[in-house]
């Protein structure tokens, strides 16, 4: 090591062993010796400044001790709505396939399926979910359509044992005396025949004797028919719109029969509307605790035209499920005024999210191109950003350019991108494209254009290779 290099290193080696006094607390002192030189000396820092420098070394341990304490909390926090969450999903993943085996069910009955019919139910019934009392029914008439009366019939005191307070009690009764009386009648076939003459028959007095008719009609709901009949029965009953029909009709929708006719009771009062419809599904959807009931007297009031109640839902539902709904079904009446309403008042992010696709489905991409400029939340920004790209307009298309050029957020910027795409704007990527400064959006801007088979797309992307 030459004489340089010596001293370049005692040099680094004197700063390196400063800066570790220094972090110690010591303070560089100058201090002349006997022949006259100038020195620093470090100085140990006095019992006072050494409590000072403690304290503050304390309260940065604490400060940085309490920023991990709210780090764990968050973490933990987190972590429960993610149980929460999965936990919800895997809810929504039984209920789901329980609907899947209730609907496949039904249409193979419709469809005369009969084994595939009992099999579906079987599964179902197996399940122990809320329509188990309704597989067991269903079971039963298919196997009694199978020509399998005593299997039927021990799956019917199978259904009276373990639903004693079921709906479908009733029904079960009346299904009991029809396989009893069954043995050595007439095959499957010939029966279906005749369920179809009947259904005719019904229709023909319903539209000469409507009076006549009703009682029929009743009977045959009571009784042990097919899904298909007994529908086709409530069908004609809504379609008579005689006071004592609505009345019938309106008993069904209060739930005094099985809850898969009391739905469609539901269903017909929606199709069939008037302040009495009105007035009757808004009682019973006071009054009831069903979830799939009240689900479907609000797809009766979209039906209906009915914003009042819908409107009412929206508000007050406690269900978050069922409001969303309610808020979903307002939106395809186009109920802009009441959405409006609850999106000044609402603070939940959730139910505001709803609101905006809300205004999508009722196609008012003003009050989205508003969110999308004034919402603070940025992910609700970019939801409304989002569905402004689901609706393909010059308008829309021009307020999202307006949205870009104004945006700072890298995050928004990217979503008004994704909405360009989602309109096949090719215009307003190429026009990114061309004055971004941003390498990655820009990047993005043109990846998208690759994607697009438009002539303008291409002839950017040939423009970039020459």
């Amino acid at each position: 090591m030459n004489c340089g290099e010596r001293k370049s290193f005692k040099t680094g080696a004197w700063l390196a062993a400063g800066l570790l006094l220094v972090s110690l607390g010591a303070r560089p002192v100058l201090a002349q010796g006997a022949s006259g030189n100038v020195s620093v000396v470090w100085q140990e820092p006095d019992n006072q400044e050494q409590e000072r420098l403690d304290r503050e070394q304390e309260a940065r341990d604490r400060e940085r001790e309490k920023r991990d304490r709210e780090q764990e909390a968050r973490d933990r926090e987190q972590e429960k709505r993610d149980r929460e969450q999965e936990a919800r999903d895997r809810e929504q993943e039984r209920a789901d396939r329980l609907e899947e085996l209730y609907d496949d069910g039904r249409e193979a009955l419709d469809e005369d399926r009969y084994e595939q019919a009992a099999a579906k139910f079987s599964e179902l019934a197996g399940m122990n979910g809320p329509q188990s009392d309704g597989a067991l029914y269903w079971k039963a008439y298919a196997e009694n359509k199978l020509g399998k009366r005593d299997i039927a019939m021990a799956t019917i005191a199978d259904l009276k044992r373990r639903f004693p307070q079921s709906r479908w009690q009733k029904d079960a009764s009346a299904l009991q005396i029809e396989v009893q009386q069954s043995v050595g009648g007439r095959p499957p076939a010939e029966a279906q025949s005749d369920d179809e003459l009947k259904m005719l028959a019904l229709q023909g007095i319903l539209n000469s004797d409507p009076e006549r008719a009703i009682p029929l009609i009743e009977k045959n709901l009571q009784g042990p028919g097919s899904p298909k009949e007994k529908s086709r029965a409530l069908f004609l009953l809504a379609q008579t719109g005689s006071p004592q029909a609505r009345e019938m009709l309106g008993r069904i929708a209060q739930g005094q029969s099985n809850p898969e006719l009391q739905r469609k009771a539901v269903e017909y009062l929606g199709i069939f509307g008037g302040a009495n419809s009105r007035k009757i599904l808004a009682e019973v959807y006071a009054s009831t605790s069903d979830h799939s009931v009240k689900s479907a007297i609000l797809r009766s009031y979209m039906i209906g035209g009915d914003k009042e109640h819908l409107f009412a839902a929206a508000k007050d539902e406690k269900d978050p499920g069922l409001r969303k709904e309610a808020i979903r079904q307002l939106g395809l009446v186009h109920g802009l005024s009441e959405l409006q309403q609850l999106y000044k008042t609402e603070t939940s992010q959730d139910v505001r999210r709803e609101l905006l696709q809300a205004f999508f489905l009722a196609g008012d991409a003003s009050r989205l191109v508003e969110a999308a400029q004034n919402e603070k939340d940025p992910e609700l920004r970019r939801t409304a950003i989002r569905n402004l790209g689901l609706i393909h307009s010059d308008a829309s298309g021009t307020a999202l350019q307006s949205i870009y050029a104004k945006e700072t957020d890298r995050g928004v910027r990217a979503e008004v991108l994704n909405a360009f795409f989602l309109q096949g704007n090719s215009s307003g990527l190429i026009a990114v494209a061309r004055s971004e400064k941003d390498p990655e959006l820009k990047k993005e801007a043109v990846q998208k254009l690759s994607l697009m088979h438009s002539k303008e797309a291409t002839d950017y992307l040939m423009e970039l290779l020459k």
